[in-house]
């Protein structure tokens, strides 16, 4: 038996909830059937798309009605993971009756540990929610000195947020209770909800951006995986992507994944960190493997047919 974490994008899971459940139950029958190959699997998730829709929404509300208050992005995320937990529960369940198996499955709310002086804080770099104009930005920032607004790409002013590397998952001994009594666990989604220590040892929210891919590599030590799946929109990484020259990648080394990292191959919003999290599974212990691709597909990575094998 295999162990092998999966971690889906959350643009492969649509931008509606309607979307998102009719993309989940056509996936669920490639996750469930590894299952019934002999493995354990345990999930995470991206949150892009939906974090930004609960974020927007509520910004929205507190613009225009005084009795709807403003959320920060920690609470966006809880509620996230909430939501993508709930529609991944129903359509694997719905897939463990049809098929007579025993298996539980539960989404715990993750918290992940980051470090308060990660110089992503001193640089928040990550965009989220609505446009402004310049003047709406500064005013914004007048009135709430710690938010930060950024020119982002011509098309007006954004609030950034930081990215902080992942440091510790708060609930892993709950997510490993879980896993040993034959349930599906669904943890640490959108990177996890970030939190900081403070000076009494308790753990408080922060407004940041945890790298989902970076969170699933750590899920997956955590558990003792012996493989990563990263689940997103393509079926396996390529070279020169999205030109006459693209070419498909079948295996790569961590060692030939660095050359091609370096050489620009790879998006840094897209690819680059799912190729930077495969790396650090991989080099995290012995006969650890991770797979890029699609989520429709994912049943047949462990024969090899499709997606991108990365290992020593």
């Amino acid at each position: 038996m295999k162990i092998i974490t999966i971690a889906l994008g959350g643009n492969a899971l649509g931008n509606t909830p309607e979307e998102q459940q009719i993309n989940i139950d056509k996936a669920v029958p490639s996750l469930v059937d590894l299952i019934t190959q002999g493995h354990k699997i345990i999930l995470t998730h991206g949150n892009g798309p939906q974090v930004g829709m609960i974020y927007k929404a509520f910004e929205y509300g507190a613009s225009n009605a005084d009795r709807i208050c403003r959320l920060e992005l920690q609470e966006c995320t809880a509620m996230s993971q909430g939501y993508i937990g709930y529609h991944l529960q129903k359509g694997i369940k719905k897939e463990l009756r049809r098929l007579g198996m025993p298996w539980h499955v539960s989404t715990v709310i993750s918290q992940v540990e980051v470090d308060k002086n990660d110089p992503g804080f001193t640089s928040p770099s990550k965009p989220i929610g609505d446009f402004y104009t310049e003047a709406e930005a500064r005013a914004i920032m007048n009135a709430h000195p710690d938010q930060v607004f950024k020119e982002d790409a011509g098309r007006g002013w954004r609030r950034v947020v930081a990215s902080p590397k992942p440091k510790f998952i708060v609930e892993q001994d709950s997510i490993l209770n879980l896993l040993d009594h034959k349930f599906i666990v669904i943890a640490c989604g959108g990177g996890g909800i970030p939190v900081i220590k403070d000076e009494t040892g308790n753990y408080q929210g922060i407004p940041a951006v945890i790298d989902k891919d970076f969170t699933a590599a750590m899920l997956a030590e955590l558990v003792g995986a012996n493989y990563l799946f990263i689940l997103t929109a393509v079926d396996c990484v390529s070279l020169h992507f999205g030109t006459k020259e693209q070419q498909d990648i079948k295996k790569m080394t961590v060692k030939e994944a660095r050359y091609y990292a370096k050489e620009g191959q790879f998006s840094p919003g897209s690819m680059l960190p799912k190729i930077e999290a495969a790396i650090r599974f991989v080099e995290s212990g012995k006969n650890r493997k991770a797979v890029i691709t699609s989520l429709g597909k994912a049943h047949l990575a462990m024969s090899g047919e499709v997606g991108t094998l990365i290992s020593n």
